[in-house]
C-alpha cells in the first residue's frame, strides 16, 4: 500500500497554500522530506521548520486517506504544547486525519491508551483510576511514613533522601526494583531478600489501587510486549505510518518502547519517521549520553528561517553532534552582532536594564525587524538557590541573583497540590467558565478524603464521579447544599473573595467529611488550614507575573532555558549560571574554546579529561539559549571569567560591551 502512494508537485502546492505566507514555497530539501516515504531520522537545525514540513506530509497524507489496507496514521510528540500546536494548524484541514484509524497524540497518552490500560484491565479486571505522577507520589509518601521499624526501613534510611528514593522504585520488566525509570537495579528479584518482598508487596498495593506513576505505564508496556508479543504486529498493521516529532525529548523508555514498536530491527510494517534535533536535547533524564541512533537514511533541513547569519555562525560553534554535511545557514535578514555584556558585582543589577536600552537603540535604527512580532526574554539555565547560604554568595549566580523578583514557575494548574488553599488559586484561567474552578474544589475534596483513608465500598479511592453519585444517593439534601455552595465558592473565587471561600470550605470540611464517616478529621486538617507555600500577597492572581521585567511600554519574561525551548524570540539575553565544580562553574569557563571559535566540542572533550558530562550539559543548554532570538543575541558574563578565558575572542564577530 505504501508503494502506491505517491506525493505530487500539486500536493507539495496544496500544501504551501495552507502553510506558508502568499508568495512563499518550500524549497529542494524541504520537499525532498515531504516526497519521502521511508523509514528515516530527519535532522533540522533550530528555527528550521521541521514541524512545519511534518505538517504539509500530513495535509498531503490526509488527502490519500482512507488507505487501501485499512491502516492509519500515528503522530507522537513529547508534550501536549507541541499536539495542541499540530491540531491548531491542521485539524480543520483534516477532519479523516484527526478520526480512527489515526491517532495524533503526546507519547503518554499513546501508551496509556494502546499499551498500559489495556493490560492492566486485563490483569486486575478494572481500569486504573488515574495516571499522574503527583497523585502516586502521594500515596507513595504514605506508605514510606508509615513503614514500621524494620530491615527494609533500615535499608531504605541507608539511602540519599530516602522518601524520594522510595517513591522513585520502580519495576522493571522483570520485577527487579530499579533506581528510578532508567536507573541502575538496586534490589534484585533474584536475590529474593526481606526487603525486596516488603518493598514488591507495597509497590504491587499501590498498583493495584488503581493509582499509577506515568512511568508505570511504560513498565505496564513493556510487559503487555513481553506476554503478549503479537500486539506489536498489531500496533504495526494498525498505524502504517509512524511520525514523532521532537524525538530528542524522548527518554530511554520512550526510545526503547518505540524502536521494539515500529522499527523492530528493521522489520516492521510502518514507515517510521523520527524529526528532531539532537543537539537539542535537554529534556530527557539521560543528561549527557546519547541514546539517539541514527538511521541508515537521514535527511536534513539546514537553512533556519529563524536565526540571522551572524546568530547563526556563533550557534554553529556550540554545536554537540557535527558531521561533514553539517551547517546552520542563518536565513534571516539581520546584521546585529551577538553582544556580551561584561559586569562585574556591583553592575550585576545593571545588565538587564543596559540590555533594555540596547533595544530601544535597536528599535529606534530600524535593526530591530521583528521586534512586533515575537517577544524578548530574559533566561538562564540554573535560577533559584536551594539555602540561603548559596543566595549570599556572590560567586555563585543563578537567575534569581540577577533578577530578585524572580520565583519558579510552580504556580500553573495542576492536579495536585500541598495545601487547599492552592486548588483555589491556581486554576485554568484561560476557560471562561466555571468548570475549572469546580474541578478544583472537588480535587480539594477529594484530597480530603484520600488523607483520611476514607474510600468507597470497593476499597478504591474516589474520583469525582465516584464522590458526586454516593453523596447523591446517601443523602439527596446534602448533595443539593453541597452543589450550590461548590457554585457559589466558584463564582466568589471569580470575584477575587479566595479567603473568604477558604474560610467557609474550612467551616464546611467536617460537616462533608461526616457523610463518609463520623470520627473528626486528623490526617487532612493541616492540608485544609495551611496557607499556601512562597507567595508573597493574597491578592496577586498571577504569581508568575513576577517573572517581568517592566520598563515604560516594555515587559520582558524572565525565565528558564528549558521554559524557551521551541520557542522563537525577537532578542534574548543568556545570563551565564552556577552549576557544579569541575571544568568551571560556569558556561563561560566550561564552553570557552567555543566561544573563541578556536575548538570543536568533541576536540573540547577529548583534551579535558573527568568534565564530559558538565560540558556537554553546558553545550546543550547553549545551544537551545543562543538559537531563540531572530535579530539580537545578548550573553551576560563576569569580568573576571571573561578576562581569564575569552579575552582573545573574535571582535568581528561578538560586540563587547563592559557595564
Amino acid at each position: 500500500m505504501l508503494q502506491e502512494i505517491s506525493i505530487t508537485d500539486d500536493d507539495i502546492l496544496y500544501s504551501e497554500k495552507i502553510l506558508l505566507p502568499e508568495g512563499k514555497t518550500f524549497d529542494d530539501e524541504r520537499k525532498d522530506f515531504i516526497r519521502n516515504l521511508n523509514t528515516l531520522d530527519l535532522q533540522a537545525v533550530p528555527g528550521s521548520g521541521k514541524t512545519t514540513v511534518l505538517l504539509a506530509k500530513l495535509l498531503i497524507l490526509e488527502r490519500k486517506l482512507p488507505f487501501a489496507d485499512g491502516s492509519g496514521i500515528l503522530v507522537l510528540s513529547h508534550t501536549n504544547a507541541a499536539i495542541d500546536e499540530i491540531k491548531y494548524k491542521i485539524q480543520k484541514h483534516c477532519p479523516k486525519l484527526f478520526s480512527y484509524p489515526n491517532f495524533i497524540g503526546t507519547i503518554q497518552s499513546f501508551v496509556d491508551d494502546f499499551l498500559a490500560i489495556p493490560f492492566y484491565t486485563s490483569k486486575f479486571k478494572k481500569k486504573p483510576i488515574r495516571i499522574d505522577s503527583e497523585i502516586f507520589d502521594e500515596i507513595a509518601g504514605s506508605y514510606y511514613r508509615n513503614l514500621p521499624n524494620s530491615g527494609a526501613k533500615n535499608w531504605l534510611n541507608q539511602q540519599h533522601n530516602p522518601e524520594d528514593f522510595f517513591k522513585n522504585l520502580r519495576f522493571d520488566v522483570n520485577l527487579n526494583l530499579i533506581k528510578g525509570m532508567n536507573g541502575e537495579i538496586c534490589l534484585s528479584r533474584e536475590n529474593n531478600s526481606q526487603t525486596y518482598k516488603t518493598f514488591t508487596t507495597i509497590k504491587t498495593k499501590i498498583l493495584k489501587s488503581g493509582f499509577l506513576h506515568y512511568d508505570d505505564a511504560y513498565f505496564l508496556a513493556e510487559l503487555y510486549l513481553k506476554y503478549f508479543p503479537d500486539i506489536k504486529n498489531i500496533l504495526q498493521k494498525r498505524f502504517s505510518n509512524v511520525y514523532v516529532d521532537e524525538m530528542q525529548d524522548m527518554d530511554t523508555h520512550q526510545y526503547d518502547l518505540l524502536e521494539k514498536l515500529f522499527f523492530d530491527q528493521g522489520n516492521s510494517l510502518s514507515i517510521f519517521q523520527r524529526i528532531g534535533d539532537k543537539n537539542q536535547a535537554i529534556y530527557n533524564s539521560v543528561k549527557a549520553s546519547e541514546i539517539w541512533s541514527d538511521r541508515l537514511e537521514i535527511l536534513r533541513l539546514s537553512g533556519s528561517q529563524r536565526l540571522s547569519k551572524p546568530i547563526s555562525d556563533i550557534v554553529c560553534n556550540f554545536a554537540l553532534h557535527t558531521t561533514d554535511e553539517f551547517e546552520i545557514v542563518g536565513l534571516n535578514d539581520c546584521e546585529i552582532k551577538p553582544h556580551i555584556l561584561v559586569f562585574d558585582n556591583s553592575s550585576i543589577e545593571d545588565i538587564i536594564p543596559h540590555f533594555t536600552q540596547l533595544l530601544r537603540t535597536f528599535k529606534e535604527d530600524g535593526s530591530l525587524i521583528d521586534f512586533d512580532k515575537y517577544p524578548t526574554k530574559v533566561i538562564a539555565w540554573n535560577t533559584e538557590w536551594k539555602t540561603q547560604a548559596d543566595l549570599d554568595n556572590i560567586t555563585k549566580l543563578r537567575l534569581v541573583d540577577y533578577f530578585n523578583g524572580f520565583k519558579k514557575d510552580n504556580q500553573k494548574p495542576k492536579q495536585d497540590y500541598n495545601c487547599l488553599k492552592s486548588y483555589l488559586l491556581f486554576y485554568d484561567k484561560n476557560k471562561l467558565t466555571l468548570e475549572p474552578i469546580r474541578k478544583n474544589i472537588l480535587n480539594a475534596f477529594l484530597k480530603i478524603l484520600r488523607l483520611e483513608n476514607l474510600n468507597s465500598e470497593d476499597g478504591r479511592t474516589y474520583t469525582k464521579k465516584k464522590l458526586i453519585d454516593f453523596i447523591k444517593q446517601k443523602d439527596f439534601t446534602f448533595y443539593e447544599q453541597f452543589s450550590l455552595n461548590i457554585y457559589n465558592w466558584s463564582i466568589g473565587i471569580i470575584k477575587g473573595k479566595t479567603n473568604g471561600v477558604w474560610d467557609e470550605i474550612k467551616e464546611f470540611a467536617p460537616t462533608f467529611s461526616n457523610i463518609f464517616s463520623p470520627t473528626p478529621l486528623s490526617t487532612s486538617l493541616n492540608f485544609i488550614s495551611a496557607d499556601v507555600e512562597d507567595i508573597l500577597m493574597e491578592n496577586v492572581e498571577e504569581p508568575e507575573t513576577t517573572n517581568i521585567y517592566k520598563e515604560a511600554d516594555l515587559e520582558i519574561e524572565i525565565t528558564s532555558v528549558h521554559a524557551v525551548k521551541g520557542q522563537t524570540h525577537c532578542a534574548t539575553l543568556y545570563l551565564e549560571s552556577f552549576f557544579d565544580r569541575g571544568y568551571g562553574n560556569y558556561e563561560s569557563e566550561r564552553l570557552r574554546n567555543q566561544f573563541i571559535g578556536t575548538q570543536t566540542i568533541t576536540q573540547t572533550l577529548a583534551t579535558i579529561p573527568n568534565s564530559h558530562d558538565k560540558i556537554i550539559q553546558s553545550t546543550k543548554m547553549a545551544y537551545v539559549g543562543f538559537s531563540r532570538p531572530t535579530n539580537f543575541l545578548c550573553i551576560a558574563i563576569h569580568k573576571v571569567r571573561f578576562n581569564n578565558h575569552l579575552s582573545g575572542i573574535d571582535r568581528d564577530k561578538w560586540e563587547i560591551i563592559e557595564i
